[in-house]
């Protein structure tokens, strides 16, 4: 299969004809539209931080840093300037060139707090790193603070379709985080946004969100594609564990419909063996989250060394940035 222009007129079926594919044939495809776009021994390295965790006021169902949950995770305030810039360093040092920042708020409030984030992302971005943040809903006016200190990127997920978001989702509706993402684009911040598979949803709402995705009036340049992590203490700890072939379906079906996008392959990852996570970068997979502490935000995560001998064994090599687009 051959793509030579980004589309952002997909419909429903089309994406359902191609995520139903049989399974090789679609791996096969998704290979070749990768191969056209983007250099397939290289993978961007992006280490991921929470600088505030816990005591959210949201009650997302999968979400071990809701307030509302009894799940044994200790609330940390916002971390110290220093500290921070400190870990960035010590990430780049070992290979990561995008820096995300993570803070457990509902929305960002324009306070101190905010400030020593601005702060933060001027002196990461200092040491010639993306930066990108994840703190929640934005304003138009903090979106362009945010990119008046040197952001790069900003997260926003979808976490599932426009129909089953309200089975996981009640304190905030689809079109506030439609509404994000707007402030985030108009600022000229590029915008990263995915979702989680795993939550219970049908195979349906995986496609319509797809949909959404490749049908924003731009593309995301980054694309996280999450299995769910389950945290013990919310709704959704006791679910199964995701199949990795519908990872790979998601993968796979996110690389032919934005096939400039990085697909991230994100949360879930601790429960996935070398060999399931080689499916998933051989069907468009070309970025992963790592942390030098072994977790990503407060769920399991390899460690930089595990993805290190990974990579290795896989043949494949850091990015210097998310510019692999070759096409």
């Amino acid at each position: 299969m051959q793509v030579n222009t980004i589309r952002n007129n997909w419909t429903f079926e089309e994406i359902e004809a191609i995520y139903n594919r049989p399974l090789l044939q679609l791996i096969y495809e998704a290979a070749t539209v990768h191969r056209q776009w983007h250099d397939p021994e290289r993978i961007q390295v992006c280490t991921l931080l929470s600088i505030k965790t816990g005591g959210c006021p949201e009650d997302c169902a999968y979400c071990g840093q809701a307030a509302r949950y009894q799940t044994g995770i200790t609330v940390k305030a916002l971390m110290k300037k220093d500290d921070v810039v400190a870990i960035a360093r010590r990430a780049r040092e070992s290979g990561s060139s995008r820096f995300c920042m993570a803070a457990a708020w509902r929305e960002v409030k324009d306070n101190r707090d905010f400030d020593r984030v601005l702060e933060m992302v001027t002196e990461v971005a200092a040491l010639g790193l993306e930066v990108c943040c994840t703190l929640g809903m934005l304003t138009e006016n903090q979106a362009e603070k945010l990119k008046q200190a040197g952001l790069y990127a900003y997260n926003h997920n979808l976490d599932s379709s426009a129909e089953y978001y309200e089975q996981i989702i009640t304190t905030r509706t689809y079109d506030d985080r439609l509404h994000t993402l707007d402030h985030v684009r108009n600022a000229g911040i590029s915008v990263c946004c995915g979702g989680i598979i795993g939550l219970g949803e049908t195979r349906a709402n995986r496609i319509q969100m797809l949909h959404t995705l490749s049908t924003l009036p731009e593309h995301p340049e980054s694309v996280p594609v999450n299995a769910l992590a389950r945290v013990e203490g919310t709704p959704l700890g006791a679910n199964a564990k995701t199949d990795t072939w519908e990872m790979v379906r998601m993968i796979a079906t996110a690389r032919m419909l934005m096939p400039r996008a990085m697909i991230r392959l994100s949360a879930g990852r601790a429960e996935m063996s070398e060999f399931e996570q080689a499916f998933c970068f051989m069907a468009g997979a070309n970025s992963i989250f790592t942390n030098e502490n072994g977790e990503l935000l407060v769920t399991p995560n390899p460690g930089v060394g595990q993805d290190r001998e990974m990579m290795r064994v896989l043949g494949l090599k850091a990015s210097n940035s998310n510019n692999a687009y070759i096409g």
